[in-house]
């Protein structure tokens, strides 16, 4: 269990720690000489129930909210410390309107220095304590008298602290790998070593994770966890990890960066939150005010959209997108803290709800409808409520990256949701069947409308008439769902057009007559069929009209257009097809570069590159940097 500690400056937080632990948390030379802290310090201990607990003390001073917001952003559970003499004093109430706005419900109040006032005044304090408290996530928290100096009380406290651990659910097996770091420093003979909470999942020596939002791979050479080395380390903890890559020092790492599993690698300049606005502003929180972002020890300054209306009013809260100079490694879930421009007050607080947030849109209703989906806490009734009301499905890998979903908990979640999973393994499309079967009639209807739009061609490709749907739709669900209407005899497919069973076009007789003439040159022509000029030649007329009527043809299916000046027939380019799945499947990695497609076909380099490139737009390859792999059989895409 991670605890945290908050509270005014000098009211006795590092003090309580020292005896609940033992150990002084003042760890620098210049907190001692000034009597505060400046930084975060640690302590661990075995509060009696077997297992080692930390404690963060976070600074008290105004000047030091910043590290303070770095301590409680991961915690479980949190002490509010209250002087017995002092009272509740101006960082008292910032340090709990924190706690509120971050939503940390698990907490006590001490009310130190005991030993220093009569027992009227700690009464007294009591009462001023929970005026204070009152409407915030510490109402009705339980209030422990104590004193640092004699003991008083700490027994008390400590019994419950170890009360409250034993209660603490495992997360170490939720989630992936994530840590924010606060520290980062060398050490002789080990080399960087980064600390920070881990905010979920586990992690052993030997793994590689993501310094994000880097982007820099990293290997795990040490793990001490809760001060103690260890093999692993997980959620609830403070760890410390030796982390070491090619290149890697420390000039790389800053604090409010991420050691995280590669699924949790998701950098970010913007994203959608829900924010509260605190009571106390004076004025509403208006749209594109500058703003400073603590999330975890990140600490960086952006702007705040606001997405329902002009601004936010005191008290109340709602959608924003926050815009940022920097990246930064936020979730969905992860809690921030808003500051004003001058990073001098607290103005608000919520949690991120999508990494993944749209540039343009970003307040239209479906948009906002789409955000509240996301934002309900069950990733199940999440997934149900998008799938409901998104017109093109759920991109699946984005929706498991920002909720942080190990891929074992991917693939349960898929299994648990009743949807029809498309599309390629590494970018699923999850639709409902509402949806599905939406999407299969306006398929129809669009090619209905195609028809007779255009009544003498065959049918459009694949490309025009995903183009004429009313919704925009991802090529790889496209695909399914005119695969679903193929095998169903509702479409058909004629080589790279697509038309209605009961549709026929065809050639008028001059278009036929010339078309016989043509279409033995093309095949003698084997895998380099002639060029458009070449054939004007040879039949002595303009090139214009053979462009014309081969363009025609085309639209007919009985003809690819690779290029403007280039032909095939529908068998040249199966053949061409099955000749690249061979390569493709020959591969290791089932690619094949351009080299191999025309060392293979004899066909030459600039005749390549235009059938290489229609394989892309026909939906048959897909380029991936200098090569290519399959993404549909070759007899799906140009017929059997």
């Amino acid at each position: 269990m991670i605890i945290a500690t908050a509270g005014h400056i000098d009211h006795g937080k590092s003090v309580l720690v020292k005896a609940l632990t033992g150990i002084e948390t003042d760890r620098l030379p210049e907190e001692r000489a000034r009597g505060m802290s400046i930084d975060l310090g640690f302590a661990y201990t075995d509060l009696g129930n077997g297992s080692v607990s930390g404690f963060i003390d976070v600074p008290g001073h105004e000047r030091f909210v910043r590290n303070m917001l770095a301590g409680v952003s991961g915690i479980d559970y949190a002490i509010l410390i209250v002087a017995a003499d002092d009272g509740p004093m101006p960082q008292t109430e910032e340090h709990l309107a924190i706690l509120d706005l971050l939503g940390v419900e698990a907490g006590c109040i001490a009310l130190t220095k005991i030993d220093r006032v009569d027992p009227e005044r700690v009464e007294e304090a009591r009462e001023l304590i929970q005026i204070l408290v009152d409407g915030t996530t510490m109402e009705g928290a339980e209030i422990f008298p104590v004193s640092g100096i004699t003991g008083d009380g700490i027994p008390a406290l400590k019994q419950h602290l170890s009360t409250v651990a034993d209660e603490v659910p495992d997360r170490t097996g939720t989630g992936n790998f994530r840590l924010a770091i606060d520290r980062c420093f060398t050490l002789s003979g080990t080399g960087l070593v980064v600390t920070g909470t881990v905010f979920s999942g586990n992690a052993k020596i030997g793994d590689r994770m993501m310094l994000t939002p880097l982007g820099r791979e990293v290997r795990i050479r040490g793990i001490h966890a809760q001060n103690e080395e260890a093999e692993t380390g997980g959620a609830g903890q403070r760890c410390a990890l030796n982390i070491t890559a090619q290149g890697l020092s420390r000039a790389n790492v800053r604090r409010g960066d991420w050691i995280a599993a590669p699924e949790s690698h998701a950098p970010t300049r913007r994203f959608d939150a829900r924010i509260r606005v605190l009571r106390s502003e004076q004025k509403p929180l208006r749209h594109w005010t500058p703003i400073h972002l603590h999330l975890a020890a990140t600490d960086v300054i952006g702007r705040v959209a606001v997405l329902e209306g002009r601004e936010i009013a005191p008290g109340e809260s709602g959608l924003v997108q926050l815009l940022l100079d920097e990246p930064v490694g936020a979730l969905w879930g992860d809690r921030l803290i808003l500051r004003d421009q001058s990073a001098r007050r607290t103005v608000a607080g919520g949690k991120a709800i999508d990494p993944f947030a749209p540039a343009r849109g970003r307040a239209r209703p479906e948009r906002l409808a789409t955000l509240k989906a996301l934002e309900i806490p069950d990733a199940v009734d999440a997934l149900h409520a998008l799938l409901e009301q998104a017109p093109s499905g759920v991109e699946l890998e984005p929706f498991a990256r920002s909720r942080n979903l190990s891929p074992a908990e991917a693939t349960e979640l898929w299994r648990g949701v009743e949807m029809n999973r498309v599309g390629r393994p590494e970018a699923p499309i999850g639709v409902s069947q509402a949806r599905w079967d939406t999407l299969s009639e306006v398929t129809v209807t669009a090619l209905a409308d195609w028809h007779k739009a255009h009544p003498g061609d065959p049918g459009p490709t694949e490309d025009q008439l995903r183009r004429r749907l009313p919704v925009r739709i991802a090529g790889d669900l496209f695909g399914a769902i005119l695969l679903g209407l193929i095998n169903g005899n509702k479409i058909m497919r004629d080589g790279a057009t697509l038309r209605l069973p009961m549709h026929r076009a065809a050639m008028s007789d001059n278009e036929t007559a010339l078309w016989e003439k043509v279409r033995p040159m093309m095949e003698e022509g084997g895998l380099r069929p002639p060029r458009v000029r070449e054939i004007a030649e040879d039949l002595s007329q303009p090139p214009q009209v053979i462009e014309r009527f081969l363009f025609r043809a085309a639209r007919l299916g009985i003809v690819h257009a690779v290029a403007k000046n280039r032909f095939y027939p529908p068998a040249t380019m199966r053949d061409m097809g099955r000749l690249a799945e061979r390569l493709a499947e020959k591969s290791q990695d089932g690619m094949f570069s351009a080299a191999d497609f025309r060392d293979a076909t004899d066909i030459g380099r600039n005749v390549t590159i235009q059938v290489l490139e229609y394989f892309d737009r026909s939906g048959f390859t897909q380029r991936v940097g200098e090569g290519r792999k399959i993404r549909k059989p070759v007899d799906e895409v140009f017929g059997d």
